[in-house]
């Protein structure tokens, strides 16, 4: 659909998308700034050595190097025979000066002077034109850089707020269900408006809170306060217009039931943890825990980034291309969402965690599996499981976080250990796929014919890894940067800006859609579009994980975990207990927001239990990953639905014959990551790990 407007570019685009591009781009420029800076140090020590010395321009010494020390020495001598006697008694009188150490203190004094006079000399010499060129850019980088570390948090808020309005407005926030009639769309926007209403007067309050006794508020966290206030109040209003503007594509009546499940998940969390702050008398309480996102703003931001970065994968072939290469194998559809899985599970750790895999590439998982004559449950199953396979293994941010927020382990620790956690899932999904959900023969094309044809569609992936090197070459030895779990948030936008430019350039900007058709679209359509779906998807999910954080604490603040023991005597009866709380905050909070809780209420327990701190958090990854497949929640599902349509998933309920067949898109993940996570849990106690 053509775009009308400024500029061919629609209002939301302009005042949405554009402005979020922005941002993103900022976050990545800055972060490599930091880099650049790094690299140009080097390089003016190499070239100016001392360079240091020359960033500023010298300032020429006060003292006077040409005294006459002798002169100086007789004029010291006869201010001090002059100097008038005291009347009193003096019993500490100062030695009488002696002018040999006086003339050698002078000279001493002289010479120091004169070794500044012929520093600033030399200094002066050394700043040449082509110094001063090198020192202005050099300069603009490290204020640049220091300009982008102090805004961090004021780029978080922005986002959030923008990107939250956005999903308002299109009506794209995460809900266990989609609003498709009149009742649906009256009680989503009116719990919406008192859930935006409860965050505005919250912040409020919190800024009052801030400023009560007189006291002084620095003017970033004064900037943060109204910003906050601004956007909530912006929120609200959105709310409350959307609640008496019934789309045209909505069907008339409801079922109350339907309604209240198309809620939105954020909107479910702010009422509660709003209620129960309102009830104790602590209305800023969601303003705290938000404001408590600004202290991990550069995580937060990460994962701004990393959506985006998984909105431009989509918009590239890569997908599409890595599954031509296993077509000429003409596997059973089973065998074919096993591959799939595997195979998405290093993108899923490069995207930062499961769900925005899924938002990323899902659409295209399915529809690949759907070609392949997969059956819609089993495509459904495999797509929400794509992003579950791979966040433990390198460099998943979810995996940084708890390193950073926890000392007992490190990321080596974790990455190591997340290897066999992954072939455990992956066999695991293997067998499962292979015996209790097969449905078709165990047939694959012969060698001779698929090798060759699988070779013919591998070199259509040989210019894509070319382009990817090269990018992660110029970053090592250019920039001396890895890609690792740290560097990646601002590798990979500028590696998928890469890959686009390359498909706008060899297609003329085409893109392979999901039937195999060539859509021709230019570098900065593929950009935009990228960018307008992330903006909902960033407003959706940070919105989300800041009212996770929310609930987080209000169970830390209710005194629940207190209700359980500090220790257990017995690492299996802790283990037992922590499952199923684990997998319990893993159905109703995000993963990051639930990191960040149980860094500070569970971890304790389990380290105090005997339990390795490194096997609580492998078990911590599995069961928040089976939390996520589990309903009533099932965010993996919720998110599946939302990139492939509602449409497909109620066509999904209407195939199969047993009970198996009719919700094998819910049981079959249950089972994998069920099992799986029985084993990570007990196997090791009952080794002695």
């Amino acid at each position: 659909m053509e775009n009308r407007g400024v500029a061919k570019r629609s209002a939301r685009e302009w005042v949405s998308s554009f402005p979020a591009c922005i941002l993103l781009l900022a976050v990545v420029i800055f972060s490599t700034g930091s880099d650049i800076h790094n690299q140009m140090l080097k390089m003016g020590e190499q070239i100016w050595g001392g360079y240091y010395k020359l960033r500023v321009d010298p300032q020429l010494p006060a003292c006077d190097a040409n005294f006459d020390v002798e002169q100086r020495v007789q004029e010291q001598l006869l201010a001090e025979k002059n100097k008038p006697e005291d009347d009193d008694m003096d019993l500490f009188e100062d030695d009488p000066i002696d002018p040999a150490i006086l003339r050698s203190s002078l000279e001493n004094a002289k010479a120091d002077c004169a070794a500044k006079h012929a520093n600033f000399e030399e200094l002066k010499d050394r700043i040449t034109p082509g110094v001063k060129a090198f020192r202005s850019v050099e300069l603009f980088i490290s204020d640049l850089v220091a300009f982008g570390l102090t805004s961090q948090r004021f780029i978080l808020a922005f986002l959030v707020l923008l990107c939250a309005a956005t999903a308002t407005m299109t009506r794209h926030h995460i809900a266990m269900r989609a609003m498709q009639t009149q009742l649906d769309h009256t009680v989503s926007f009116s719990l919406q408006f008192i859930a935006n209403g409860m965050l505005f007067v919250s912040t409020l309050s919190f800024r009052a809170l801030s400023h009560a006794g007189g006291a002084e508020v620095e003017l970033p966290k004064e900037i943060l306060h109204d910003l906050w206030i601004a956007g909530f109040g912006l929120l609200t209003i959105i709310s409350a217009v959307k609640l008496f503007r019934i789309p045209p594509d909505i069907k008339p009546g409801g079922n109350l039931t339907h309604a209240l499940l198309s809620v939105p998940l954020y909107t479910t969390m702010c009422l509660i943890s709003g209620t129960y702050f309102a009830l104790a008398g602590h209305v800023a309480g969601i303003g705290i825990y938000l404001d408590k996102m600004m202290d991990l703003s550069d995580m937060f931001l990460n994962v701004g980034l990393y959506v985006w970065v998984g909105m431009m994968l989509k918009e590239t072939r890569l997908a599409s291309l890595v599954f031509n290469v296993f077509k000429p194998w003409k596997m059973p559809p089973e065998l074919l969402a096993v591959v799939a899985v595997i195979a998405a599970a290093v993108p899923t750790a490069y995207t930062g965690a499961s769900g925005i895999f899924v938002i990323a590439a899902g659409a295209v998982i399915y529809h690949e599996l759907r070609n392949a004559g997969a059956r819609r449950q089993l495509a459904l199953a495999a797509t929400a499981m794509s992003g579950s396979l791979g966040v433990v293994l390198r460099p998943c941010l979810l995996v940084v976080v708890i390193a950073y927020l926890n000392r007992e382990v490190t990321t080596d620790q974790l990455f190591s250990w997340g290897i066999w956690v992954f072939l455990l899932t992956a066999g695991l999904f293997l067998l499962v796929a292979m015996t209790v959900n097969r449905q078709s023969k165990l047939e694959i094309a012969p060698v001779g014919e698929a090798f060759p044809a699988m070779v013919k569609e591998f070199k259509h992936l040989v210019p894509y890894i070319l382009v990817v090197a090269g990018i992660i070459l110029f970053y090592r030895f250019a920039l001396e940067v890895k890609m690792d779990e740290f560097s990646a948030p601002r590798v990979l936008p500028v590696l998928l800006l890469g890959i686009l430019l390359y498909e706008h350039i060899t297609l003329k900007g085409g893109k392979q859609n999901v039937t195999g058709e060539i859509n021709h679209q230019g570098l900065e359509k593929s950009i935009r579009s990228a960018t307008n779906e992330t903006t909902s998807e960033i407003g959706a999910l940070l919105l989300l994980i800041g009212c996770s954080v929310s609930i987080g604490g209000v169970i830390e603040r209710s005194g629940m975990m207190e209700s359980f023991p500090h220790a257990f005597d017995s690492a299996w009866a802790a283990m037992t207990l922590l499952v199923v709380v684990l997998v319990i905050l893993g159905m109703i909070m995000d993963a990051f927001g639930a990191v960040i809780l149980v860094s500070a209420t569970i971890a304790t327990i389990a380290y105090q239990s005997g339990i390795d701190p490194v096997h609580f958090w492998m078990v911590t990854l599995v069961a928040f990953e089976l939390g996520y497949l589990s309903p009533p929640v099932a965010l993996n599902h919720l998110l599946t639905r939302q990139v492939v349509g509602q449409e497909e998933v109620e066509l999904a309920t209407q195939e199969g014959d047993t009970f198996y067949q009719k919700h094998e898109r819910i049981i079959m993940p249950l089972i994998v990551m069920g099992i799986a996570l029985v084993l990570v849990a007990y196997v090791p106690l009952a080794i002695g790990y």
